[in-house]
């Protein structure tokens, strides 16, 4: 593999920001030191979403993200992350914040997981987690540019 590549995917008649998320994958690998890697990302419905996270984590609810590292120890990254596009939606209603914004973040935080990073599940602590700072951080930097 040379360079970055990535691969995007979503339900018909949903209309992605393609560029946006793409220089989100760019830009997250290689500030985390990575030049090559390849990283699928799959937008899908509630029902999708929920059957995928109980299949695959025996969780029985619809998730905002789900990410597969699909690589070993210190091979280029290759991962494959899952954002449930109606459950980011109702995510950036709730926060205020644009949707587009919303899927980038969820983008960078799964491929974040992918790369080592992780976070308390207590809601109340995440928001100061060194991995959220990062998320945000590199979130910021993608909506700027």
């Amino acid at each position: 593999m040379t360079g970055i590549v990535v691969h995007l995917s979503a339900p018909e008649g949903e209309d992605i920001p393609r560029s946006l998320l793409e220089e989100a994958v760019h830009l997250t690998l290689r500030e985390e030191g990575w030049e090559e890697g390849e990283v699928s990302v799959a937008f899908l419905t509630d029902d999708e979403a929920r059957r995928m996270n109980r299949e695959h984590l025996g969780h029985d609810w619809v998730p905002d993200v789900l990410s597969f590292e699909l690589h070993g120890v210190e091979e280029p990254p290759h991962a494959d992350l899952y954002v449930g596009i109606e459950q980011a939606r109702r995510q950036a209603l709730d926060e205020g914040v644009a949707e587009v914004e919303e899927l980038v973040r969820l983008v960078i935080h799964g491929l974040l997981h992918t790369l080592g990073w992780d976070h308390p599940e207590e809601a109340e602590a995440r928001g100061e987690s060194p991995h959220y700072r990062r998320q945000e951080e590199l979130l910021a930097r993608v909506m700027s540019s």
